[in-house]
């Protein structure tokens, strides 16, 4: 069975940091694509960033040059390094993993509030 269990969140001023971590459980970690996605309120899920297992990354044009996704393959985490961060950066961030057999998990999100 797969555990997603996200870390990090809180509250933030503007041009803030926050660091996000996601532990996993299980097998999956050394076959999946892992990824960050946010939700604000009212709107859709979007992506974040993602990063293979090979270390290639892709980011939301929205979060580049501020947010860094990578992961420690000893550890099992996948983290996220949210620099210069922006009040329209507040949402819900959920970790997500995906298997070679587009399987898709999802932790419970945490909460990410930057004020103005």
């Amino acid at each position: 069975q797969v555990h997603l269990v996200e870390s990090g969140g809180g509250l933030v001023q503007a041009g803030g940091s926050l660091r996000l971590s996601c532990a996993t459980s299980g097998t999956i970690f050394s076959l999946a694509t892992m990824g960050w996605y946010r939700q604000a309120p009212g709107k859709q899920r979007e992506l974040v960033a993602t990063i293979t297992t090979a270390g290639t990354t892709n980011y939301a044009d929205s979060v580049k040059g501020r947010f860094t996704i990578s992961r420690d393959n000893t550890k099992k985490m996948v983290l996220l390094q949210m620099n210069s961060l922006k009040p329209e950066d507040t949402a819900v961030y959920y970790c997500n993993a995906k298997d070679p057999f587009t399987n898709a998990y999802w932790g419970q999100g945490t909460q990410v509030t930057v004020s103005s």
